[in-house]
């Protein structure tokens, strides 16, 4: 199939289609690339910040009607905007460190399929 699809009550709870399909890069027509792409940046910054196996963890936003999250792990901070239709600018959000912030990994740039709205 040219899709993944998980286990879910439509299925019939099916493992079939719940497979990871690392051909589906490949095909310049889909945009699995793009998926790709930034599952090895992910990859390279939990290697980097070594994120995942942090102590620290805080959930600073967690905006149900802006559909955002943003949360601290390890020394990073993460912002998902899982909005289908808003983008915002000026989102305000607290931290617990005081110092200058610098983005690391922004899903929105073009080599993940993004619109580089972002400057």
């Amino acid at each position: 199939p040219e899709w993944i699809d998980f286990p879910r009550p439509e299925n019939g709870w099916s493992h079939h289609h719940c497979r990871r399909r690392w051909d589906l890069a490949e095909d310049d027509l889909l945009r699995y690339k793009f998926f790709q792409a930034f599952d090895e940046l992910m990859n390279a910054c939990e290697n980097r910040f070594q994120w995942l196996s942090s102590d620290h963890q805080y959930v600073t936003v967690k905006n149900n009607g802006d559909k955002v999250i943003a949360f601290e792990r390890g020394e990073l901070f993460f912002v998902f905007n899982f909005h289908p239709c808003n983008s915002y600018s000026d989102y305000q959000i607290g931290l617990s460190w005081n110092e200058p912030m610098r983005c690391v990994l922004d899903s929105d740039e073009g080599r993940f399929g993004g619109q580089c709205r972002l400057e």
